[in-house]
Order: C-alpha cells, then sequence, then structure tokens
C-alpha cells in the first residue's frame, strides 16, 4: 500500500500549482454592486432560491462593542467584515450551505442534505499503513490543485481602486487555508499622520488571543476537512489527530507520516518524505509590513522544521495529561479582558499564554496549544505562516478535541460565549473573517456531535443490553479467578470437615435416644403438608 501511495504522489507531482474570496465573486461588477449571490448549478437561481435553499440578503453585522485592544476604525478590510467588500451575500437555509447555498450544512448528507451523520476522527499513531499512505496522497494532492471555488486577495481594497481595479489569484486547495490563516492573523497598516505614513498595528488578530480562537479553528478545520473531501471525492475522509500528551519528542515526525529529519541539513526535512519538496507561502510577515503588501501565494521556499531545538526558557517540554485535565477542569471559558493577560480562562490556558498548572497568564512561557507551534521550531513557530506544516493540522485537531472535552463536562450555554467588549472580531456575533460562506463565532460554540464529528478517544458508548452492564463485573472477576477458585476449595473443604463432625455428633446422640422418642411427631399426611407450610 505504500508502493501505491508513492506511485499516486509521483502522478500529482505534475499537476499544476496555482482558493478565500468565492471566485464568481471576484469581479469587478460584484465588488463595485458589493454583492456576492452566486448562482447555484442546481436550479440557475441565486442561493438556489428557487429549490428553496436560500436568499441573496443584506449583511447585517453585529453592533456590539469591541474590547480595547484595536482603538481604530475604517483603517483595516476586516472591520465589520465583510462590508468592505459584500453587503449582500447568500443567507442560506437550513440544512443548506455554502457561498452559494449548494452545499450541506456539517453533518449533513445526502442531494437534499436530509441524512444525518457523525464521522469518527482517529488518531494519526494509530492509522493502518494503508490510511498513511492516503492521507499523505491526498495531502500531496490538495498541494498540487487548484483550488476551482475559491481565490484569494492580492491586495486591499484600497489598493484595488475601492473595487474597480480586482487583485486576486488562484491558489491550491491546501495554500488556501495557509492563505486564510494568515489573513486572519496579519498586522494591521494605521495612517499615522502624514499621506504615506503609516504604523504597523500588531496588536489585531481576529483568529487568537481572545475567545474566537477554539470556535474559529473549530469551522476551519471543518471547512478544510471539506475541501480535502471535494477535491479527493472521498467524502469519508476525516483529519486525524495528534496526541502529544506526555509526547518526549515529535512521534509523527517520520517519513510514513510528517517526514523525518533531514540527515545532513537540520532544518529541513527528510528526501525520502513527499513533505521535503513542498514550498511554503505567507512566511514573511515583515516583509509584507515594510512593503505594505498582503501575501500574494507565491512561493517562499522550502518547509522548515527543527523540532526539540527551540527556546528552552519558553518551553521546557510538551503538555502532560495533568496540565490538559487542569485546563479542563476550569470553569470559566474567558475573563476579563478576554486577552493574552486573562487569568483563570479555559480559553486562555488552552491556547497558551497561562501557566496550566495555575491558570495565571503569563507571557514568559509557552503553554499547551503555544508549546507545540514552538517545539516545532521552524514553519509552525510563526503565527501567519504556521499553517504551512501539515501537522498544524492534526495539532490543531487535537486541540480542538480538547476543546469537546471541556463543552461535554461543564455543558455551557451559549451566553456564556461573550457578546461583546471581546478584542475586535471575537465577539460572539461576529462574523468570522475572512470566510464566505458567513459564520458567526458563536454558531461554532457547540458540541462536534452536532456538527457531525467525533473524536475516536472521546467516543461514548451506546446504552448497552444486560450483557453490557455486567461486564465490567465479569472483567474484574477474570482477573482474580484463580483467588475465587482457590477460596472456593478452602471453603468446600472446610464445609465437609464441619459437616462430619455434625453427622458423627448426630449418630452419637441418636444411639443413646429411645424407640419412642424416634417416632414422628404427625403421622398424617395432611398433619404433615400443614406443619410443612406453617414453617415455612
Amino acid at each position: 500500500m505504500m508502493v501505491w501511495g508513492l506511485a499516486v504522489c509521483v502522478l500529482l507531482w505534475a499537476l499544476p500549482c496555482r482558493a478565500q474570496f468565492p471566485r464568481p465573486c471576484a469581479s469587478s461588477q460584484a465588488l463595485l454592486s458589493k454583492e456576492c449571490c452566486p448562482v447555484w448549478d442546481g436550479d440557475g437561481s441565486p442561493c438556489g432560491q428557487l429549490s428553496g435553499r436560500g436568499s441573496c440578503q443584506a449583511v447585517e453585522v453585529s453592533q456590539a462593542p469591541n474590547g480595547p485592544q484595536f482603538p481604530f476604525s475604517g483603517v483595516d478590510d476586516r472591520e465589520d467584515w465583510p462590508l468592505v467588500f459584500y453587503n449582500r451575500t447568500c443567507h442560506c437555509v437550513p440544512p443548506f450551505s455554502g457561498f452559494q447555498c449548494g452545499e450541506c450544512a456539517f453533518g449533513r448528507w445526502g442531494p437534499d442534505c436530509a441524512e444525518s451523520r457523525v464521522q469518527v476522527r482517529k488518531s494519526i499513531t494509530q492509522l493502518s499503513a494503508t490510511e498513511s499512505a492516503r492521507l499523505l496522497a491526498y495531502l500531496n494532492l490538495a498541494k498540487r490543485t487548484t483550488n476551482p471555488d475559491y481565490v484569494i486577495s492580492t491586495g486591499t481594497y484600497e489598493q484595488m481602486d475601492n473595487g474597480s481595479r480586482p487583485l486576486f489569484a488562484d491558489i491550491s486547495v491546501y495554500d488556501l487555508f495557509v492563505w486564510i490563516h494568515y489573513y486572519a492573523s496579519r498586522d494591521t497598516w494605521v495612517p499615522a499622520g502624514g499621506e504615506e505614513e503609516t504604523v504597523v498595528w500588531r496588536n489585531i488578530d481576529f483568529a487568537h488571543e481572545a475567545p474566537a480562537f477554539l470556535p474559529w479553528h473549530r469551522f476551519y478545520l471543518l471547512f478544510w476537512e471539506r475541501e480535502l473531501q471535494k477535491v479527493t471525492g472521498d467524502e469519508n475522509f476525516t483529519i486525524p489527530y495528534w496526541d502529544w500528551r506526555g509526547a518526549q519528542g515529535c512521534e509523527v515526525c517520520t517519513d510514513q507520516l510528517m517526514g523525518a529529519r533531514h540527515p545532513t541539513v537540520a532544518d529541513l526535512l527528510s528526501p525520502a518524505s513527499f513533505f521535503s519538496s513542498w514550498q511554503i507561502i505567507c512566511s514573511k510577515a515583515e516583509e509584507y509590513n515594510n512593503l505594505r503588501i498582503l501575501c500574494n501565494g507565491t512561493q517562499e521556499g522550502p518547509l522548515v522544521r527543527n523540532p526539540g531545538n527551540h527556546d528552552k526558557n519558553r518551553v521546557q517540554r510538551l503538555p502532560t495529561s495533568e496540565e490538559v485535565e487542569f485546563c479542563v477542569s476550569l470553569t470559566q471559558y474567558d475573563t476579563e479582558p478576554m486577552d493574552r493577560s486573562a487569568n483563570l480562562s479555559f480559553r486562555n490556558t488552552l491556547e497558551g499564554f497561562a501557566n496550566p498548572s495555575t491558570g495565571i497568564a503569563n507571557r514568559s512561557i509557552s503553554a499547551l496549544h503555544n508549546s507545540l507551534h514552538v517545539f516545532m521550531n521552524g514553519s509552525m513557530s510563526s503565527v501567519q505562516g504556521s499553517a504551512n506544516d501539515p501537522i498544524f493540522v492534526i495539532h490543531h485537531a487535537f486541540v480542538d478535541s480538547i476543546f469537546e472535552q471541556w463543552l461535554r463536562r461543564h455543558k455551557p450555554l451559549l451566553d456564556v460565549y461573550p457578546e461583546a467588549s471581546a478584542p475586535i472580531g471575537h465577539n460572539r456575533e461576529y462574523f468570522m473573517v475572512p470566510f464566505i460562506p458567513l459564520t458567526t463565532n458563536g454558531e461554532y460554540f457547540l458540541p462536534s456531535r452536532d456538527l457531525g464529528y467525533e473524536y475516536e478517544y472521546l467516543v461514548e458508548p451506546a446504552p448497552g443490553t444486560f450483557q453490557d452492564f455486567l461486564e465490567p463485573y465479569l472483567e474484574q472477576a477474570s482477573r482474580i479467578w484463580q483467588w475465587l477458585v482457590a477460596a472456593a476449595l478452602v471453603g468446600g473443604l472446610i464445609t465437609a470437615v464441619i459437616a462430619s463432625l455434625v453427622a458423627l455428633v448426630c449418630r452419637k446422640r441418636k444411639q443413646r435416644t429411645n424407640p419412642e422418642e424416634r417416632q414422628p411427631l404427625l403421622m398424617e399426611a395432611e398433619d404433615y403438608q400443614s406443619t410443612y407450610q406453617s414453617q415455612l
């Protein structure tokens, strides 16, 4: 099967490498009209309206106030997403979804989206050789296939002359998600007085360091999983996860999985790994800031990784089960000021800005989620370009599973997620940047099974039969059966000795009694029956 996987990936090498704006909406007509309501091919109407799938509606953004972390307005295209680009988009009727309402909502399947299904994400270390080969082949296919539905923006709306000069580019299925992660977390440029003067403002991030970190990445992984299913034609594909609790090193860094070390060059991957030929994008944040340009998907060099050779002052070891358990035990989802300085916040502790043993914010360390990024010491260690490394996906899948543990244990209401005063982009009703179709942060603050997926190690057994009830007790009995047998033998021996002694005593007493004393007290059968019943 490994040979099969190699053959597939060799064939995929020849595919061209050329997406988060819907392709039909990347025209000057769409930008100038500020309308993104593509036609659904299924019935030839915008948003599938003739089939009752959806309709083109005005976008209503949340008016809830943001926190003080970004004290500006009107300087960034991501503010009040997506109004700078579009003020009308498709509004889909459940269970339909997609930028033209031509897809099913997550967890729904079939031509009419009437089927419900829960898929299981597996541990990557438990995959069979066939499953591992298939995963590598799928990732390579996604890396080398142009996304047919989406393109990326290569300039700001102002640089597009307010929509009259569109700046968009093709991108591969995999690199689309690298660009999405970059775009959501990139710095912004704030005018500083002079006509040409700008200041780089770094305290802004629409996907990290605030409450939306977990629901944003939950939706991001589901979207990524859906695009892999579409490009491969395998609707049963699910993202694997890497359970790194207590790991002593990068156990997934093998050529059969995410790529081993290069034998002579410290930062590169083994030539035997499929990923050694990958080129990364969106990794030059400082260059983009200096030139005031966006990442345009241009290849910027090989994937780099050097796990374990990182700053030990920030990360001494990988997270432990005890640290994860403490994090999950925290009762508050997030706390004021809902950023990196939040104390006793489940979100901030899991993200890694707080001590995983106390929940107290500490900027001098990188814990839990953050520690894996630092530990990988390469492409993964830069926030904006971290999704270039395929370890990103399996790492975040496990982080998402910890979020799922917290949801199941505490069963929070939606009101637990802050409606207002979170950093920009993180309020409950804020539309996630830069996704179209539009979705709010609050829509993904819910259990995974409601979204059609489950984690292998969290699967709860279905209510069973009486045999299932007895099974744990029988299992315990099977562990001590030798003691039970020995006890039965000893008990039987003691019983036999006592019975023998009693019988001997009774015989001796009978020998001393008169014959009349040995006669039955009741001679009639009816008297005997009556006595038996009364005594009973």
